[in-house]
């Protein structure tokens, strides 16, 4: 995908990034969001973060309607962003977080770049062969059946085609268990690599 430098900068301000991912889960979610955001900043960028959408009178909504007025909030969030950044490491399971990969997807749809980073090493098929026989008990006998997407890529194909073709290649780190999700440092690496392919010095 080829990017417009001008464009993305949109005319003069940093570029804005908006960062999805699971972090949005955690109990320190806005503190982590901010940490991105500093990074963001130190690397020349606006950083957009999910929780960045407040939802007016939300304790008075419905949780279908909380759900809707997050997730167009989000939308908003992502139409006003120059590229995307996805946190792609595995969550409850052997692949990304699902809000997640629809972002991807929506980005994408837009004619936006998109990377991505995972701080787990290793392809999609070889963690669902890994998942211990325990979980595999629970899913359904078709399931159990089905084939396992294997083209040696670190996540289900239409994600990783879509940040690689984007930005060339999928960051991937190892991390120590206890930071899995939240290590920033595969995070730096895609705000670099995102510098160089819009020529900001």
């Amino acid at each position: 995908m080829a990017v417009d430098p001008e464009e993305a900068r949109g005319g003069g301000r940093p570029p804005r990034v908006y960062l999805a991912g699971p972090e949005v889960f955690f109990a320190n979610a806005h503190a982590h969001g901010a940490q991105k955001k500093r990074i963001c900043a130190e690397l020349g960028f606006e950083g957009v973060f999910p929780l960045d959408s407040v939802v007016e009178d939300a304790a008075s909504l419905a949780p279908e309607a909380l759900a809707r007025a997050i997730s167009h909030g989000n939308e908003r969030l992502m139409r006003s962003a120059d590229l995307l950044i996805a946190n792609c490491t595995p969550f409850r399971g052997p692949s990304m977080d699902a809000g997640t990969a629809f972002e991807i997807g929506f980005m994408r749809a837009l004619g936006r770049p998109v990377l991505g980073y995972s701080n787990v090493v290793g392809d999609y098929a070889a963690r669902v062969r890994a998942t211990p026989a325990e979980a595999q008990a629970h899913w359904c006998l078709e399931t159990r059946r089905a084939d396992i997407e294997d083209f040696g890529l670190s996540e289900n194909l239409m994600i990783a085609i879509a940040v690689l073709d984007t930005a060339g290649t999928f960051v991937a780190r190892d991390v120590a268990p206890e930071r899995v999700l939240s290590d920033l440092a595969a995070f730096r690496a895609c705000l670099s690599l995102a510098r160089r392919m819009l020529g900001i010095r």
